[in-house]
């Protein structure tokens, strides 16, 4: 009895306690429901009052009499312009939300996203150098390569930053996590340099192109933008949950995760390489759109925890959507004319990371 009054009554032992899957899993469900609705609001929305119902409602039952001319409208707007607005944004919504995931998963740092260690960077040069000198100098390439010249040239320049990045930071085989991070700053200023060489080089209309790009949209979304980027973006967001043993393990540090069986090295690689790729595609149809790739997975670790297994596909779940809302708004804010989604993003992303760091500034050292 004395022992029961110092201890106080015994609670009882969960075996579950700390584990969050169940919750991860009913997370990731009502991410797919939230994909959904913020797909049928992204057809939905715009300067024209085209209804994605109406359309979908036509192809099942029929044209009304004599609204032929309104409905072939309101199809060519909903399946040409909003259609491939919409898989483009999901495509780069996830590709921007995991790549931040992996990124801070690899550096172990939750600051981390593809801008900070130069793949962003370098894949924007790839694209202004075709914007600027493609229809120059570069003229061969381009009229070789269609409309592949793009995305391939981003993906160009942020592979070529990465790998350079990679041989700076490896030594002997081991790669140094500080020395890719300060090494990842210095090559996003000097791509960033560069840029701002080619940018001094252009004409008005490349200047009035650049500087929309640089801020980010969706507007030029086409069927053959998708067809060029679409696989690039598919096959890196399909190889990024093979990484999420190897990413859990690393959490422990390198050397625990080499005990533990994982191959650190090749990890390494491969998410560089996947993420040079997803990000090097997506700036390329997209421009510049910034805070999804750190917002999305600090939301997330705060709902479902650290567990990659399902923080990567939640992070393509809410990137998607987040990016579909975002553009859906910037398309309506000022209609008819269209917001730069970078600034949406912005104006959206940055307060909510202020308040993420000011939350955990006692674990953050600023």
């Amino acid at each position: 009895m004395a022992d029961q009054s110092i201890a106080g009554p015994a609670k009882p032992i969960r075996a579950s306690e700390g584990d969050r899957s169940g919750r991860a899993r009913a997370v990731i469900l009502l991410l797919c429901l939230g994909l959904a609705i913020a797909i049928l609001l992204s057809l939905t929305s715009g300067a024209s009052d085209a209804s994605a119902v109406t359309v979908f409602r036509d192809w099942l039952f029929g044209s009304v009499p004599g609204d032929a001319a309104l409905n072939a409208r309101d199809s060519l707007i909903v399946h040409d312009i909003r259609m491939p607005r919409v898989i483009l944004g999901m495509l780069v919504g996830a590709a921007l939300a995991v790549c931040g995931a992996v990124m801070q998963g690899l550096f172990r740092n939750p600051l981390a996203e593809p801008g900070l260690i130069g793949v962003s960077a370098g894949s924007s040069l790839g694209a202004v150098v075709i914007i600027v000198l493609g229809g120059t100098v570069l003229a061969p390439v381009t009229a070789l390569l269609g409309t592949l010249a793009l995305p391939l040239a981003a993906f160009v320049g942020g592979l070529v930053t990465t790998l350079a990045l990679y041989q700076v930071a490896t030594r002997r085989g081991q790669t140094s996590v500080a020395t890719m991070l300060l090494a990842g700053i210095a090559l996003a200023a000097l791509a960033m340099a560069l840029t701002g060489i080619l940018i001094f080089m252009a004409d008005d209309r490349q200047l009035r192109d650049l500087t929309f790009w640089s801020l980010g949209s969706l507007g030029g979304a086409t069927w053959a933008k998708i067809a060029s980027v679409g696989p690039i973006i598919v096959l890196a967001l399909a190889a990024m949950p093979f990484l999420a043993r190897g990413l859990n393990a690393l959490a422990l540090g390198e050397a625990t995760a080499g005990h533990l069986g994982i191959p650190v090295q090749r990890l390494k690689y491969t998410a560089i390489i996947g993420v040079s790729a997803a990000v090097g595609a997506s700036v390329a149809v997209s421009g510049g759109i910034g805070f999804v790739g750190i917002v999305v997975p600090h939301l997330l670790r705060l709902l479902i925890g650290p567990d990659n297994r399902y923080l990567l596909p939640a992070s393509a779940l809410l990137g998607a959507s987040l990016l579909l809302l975002a553009d859906a708004v910037a398309r309506t804010i000022v209609a008819p004319a269209e917001l730069p989604i970078g600034i949406v993003t912005a104006i959206s992303g940055a307060p909510f990371f202020l308040w993420i760091l000011l939350r955990r500034r006692g674990v953050i050292d600023l």
